[in-house]
């Protein structure tokens, strides 16, 4: 990394309460800038929701009053010291004041009856109350759960701890490395970051931890889907907590925001303003695609504020050596998977192919050149779709009086003339649209890869993880389709030369594409089941620990 550091002059306090619980998550949250909800810090929010409403004012603290006053919700700095609180509830009674801290959950049966970053929390903002002129002796942490107010002295003891820690804070923002994971620690499973930071597979690819003692901490699935639009004319509005879908016929459905993950509209479609603002609000993106299928772009809410990891993206893009290392891995992890789904699909295997494909395996991982490495993936393809032609065996039903077949003599694209190649191109078109919104959730610039060179308007970055997860989502959707006569060809159209889904047809496959997202598997790595869906965003993270040199290499999907 090039160029100084810099921390901003007030830490908040609450980012004391974080390092001293985890130095890890305080760097995550506040330098890198991620965040995630989970049941805990939403029910917090919801235990907050009094004291988070602005109400009652502070005395002056050279002309204390008599009686007895409460203040909510007050922002207050401490430029000397480097602090900045916002503080739930102030208490005060003459010249004396006494912050008042809410937590969730129930006291802990521990001697100071609350844990350390929540004495050091509420600390932070006597210090901060007293660099603004007021006498504070004492502070309470008040637990919503079990009702108790509990009484906290601000020793000298707390006071040196609160002043250490904010010094190891400082020192640790201005690194530019994350602190190391916690190794094997009951506070992950609760953390709302955990999916995030990825504490056992980061120690397991560091050597800290063996591939037993892994723990599942990531959910298996999303519990949010994706809501697609594509009957031409239809619009799309809100309605409180719901979007409402409109078609031309006039008829209506809703759907509720907080179980959408993302909403793609296919040619025609509109959005009010409204949507748009409260779905970048809540950070879910709106993906626009031709009717066809063609990935145009997205429109999202701010982007991420984790620069640094775009910083290192861009030095790894220039360099030759780092590129090389990733596309490697990337090339070499889709001729593996490639013939893996020869091998499960494949009535008789050709044997020929499959040694070759294991021999391309080996020459791609020893690629000297990024230039090298087009001409074996360019073979290794070849190959593939050569025998992808022998895995097509569609039921007998599946024709139709037209002269379309399932028949396939290798890619063709822009336009797609052949169904199996129109259902391939739609596939892999989803694929990076679902590519390029994990991306940018993690912190990347999709547009910048190191595989795929920079194009005008090509998601770049998203091709490149591509890569390993063609085969082995898009391609086994297709086969799948087909040999099992959930697509027929009187679901596809010709137009000129062009082959193309029927708005019906297009349906049936993109149910079958979240189906297959949706799917649990087990991570070769890792070993717990999770989806596909959520195999790409660890896939995503894995990369940006790479490049951050948490991990010496990145370890590529390879499917058993």
């Amino acid at each position: 990394m090039t160029g100084p550091r810099r921390v901003p002059e007030l830490v908040p306090a609450r980012m004391l309460n974080e390092h001293s619980y985890c130095p890890r998550l305080a760097y995550l949250e506040w330098v890198q800038g991620d965040f995630a909800d989970n049941a805990d810090t939403i029910d917090g929010q919801f235990q907050h929701r009094n004291v988070n409403v602005e109400a009652g004012s502070l005395p002056d603290p050279d002309k204390p009053v008599e009686e007895r006053l409460h203040a909510r919700s007050v922002m207050l700095s401490a430029p000397t010291i480097g602090l900045i609180a916002r503080m739930d509830l102030i208490e005060a009674d003459g010249k004396m004041v006494t912050p008042v801290d809410y937590k969730r959950g129930r006291a802990p049966d521990v001697a100071e009856q609350a844990w350390e970053p929540e004495r050091v929390q509420l600390c932070a903002q006597a210090m901060v109350l007293e660099e603004n002129g007021y006498a504070v002796e004492r502070g309470i942490i008040y637990f919503v759960i079990s009702k108790q107010r509990i009484e906290v002295l601000f020793d000298d003891a707390l006071r040196a701890r609160t002043r250490a820690l904010l010094a190891e804070l400082r020192a640790t923002a201005d690194r530019p490395e994350a602190p190391p994971p916690l190794v094997d620690s009951p506070k992950c499973p609760r953390c709302s970051l955990v999916g995030i930071c990825l504490p056992d597979e980061t120690n397991l690819l560091r050597g800290l931890e063996d591939g037993d003692s892994v723990r599942r901490l990531v959910p298996a699935r999303d519990d949010a889907l994706p809501l697609y639009v594509q009957s031409p004319g239809s619009k799309i509005g809100r309605s409180g907590a719901e979007l409402v879908v409109e078609t031309r016929d006039k008829e209506k459905h809703t759907v509720r925001i907080a179980d959408t993950s993302h909403v793609v509209l296919f040619g025609n479609v509109q959005i009010s303003t409204q949507a748009i603002q409260d779905l970048c609000d809540r950070g879910i993106p709106v993906v626009y695609l031709s009717s066809g299928g063609w990935f145009y772009g997205m429109t999202r809410g701010m982007d991420h504020k984790n620069v640094d990891l775009r910083r290192r993206q861009f030095e790894a893009a220039a360099s030759t050596e780092r590129s090389l290392q990733i596309a490697r891995r990337l090339v070499g992890v889709k001729v593996r998977n490639s013939r893996t789904i020869i091998r499960r699909n494949a009535s008789a295997a050709p044997a020929r192919t499959l040694q070759r494909l294991k021999e391309l395996i080996t020459t791609a991982e020893g690629a000297t050149s990024l230039e090298s490495l087009l001409g074996i993936e360019g073979t290794a393809a070849r190959l593939y779709f050569e025998a992808y032609s022998e895995m097509l065996r569609p039921p007998s039903d599946a024709g139709d009086p037209t002269a379309l077949t399932f028949d396939f003599d290798g890619r063709n694209r822009r336009p797609p003339r052949d169904p199996v190649n129109s259902l391939l191109s739609l596939g892999y078109s989803m694929l990076a649209k679902d590519l390029t919104i994990a991306l940018q959730a993690v912190g990347f610039d999709p547009y910048l890869g190191f595989y795929h060179q920079p194009r005008y308007g090509r998601p770049a970055l998203a091709l490149d993880v591509m890569e390993e997860f063609r085969p082995l989502i898009v391609d086994s959707v297709v086969l799948s389709m087909i040999n099992t006569g959930g697509i027929k060809l009187a679901d596809f159209i010709r137009r000129g030369g062009a082959v193309t889904l029927t708005p019906a047809g297009r349906g049936k496959f993109i149910r079958a594409y979240e189906r297959r997202m949706d799917e649990e598997i087990t991570h070769p790595i890792f070993g717990y089941r999770i989806s596909y869906r959520r195999t790409l965003e660890v896939q995503i993270r894995l990369l940006a620990r790479f490049l951050t040199r948490e991990i010496d290499e990145y370890p590529a999907f390879a499917t058993r």
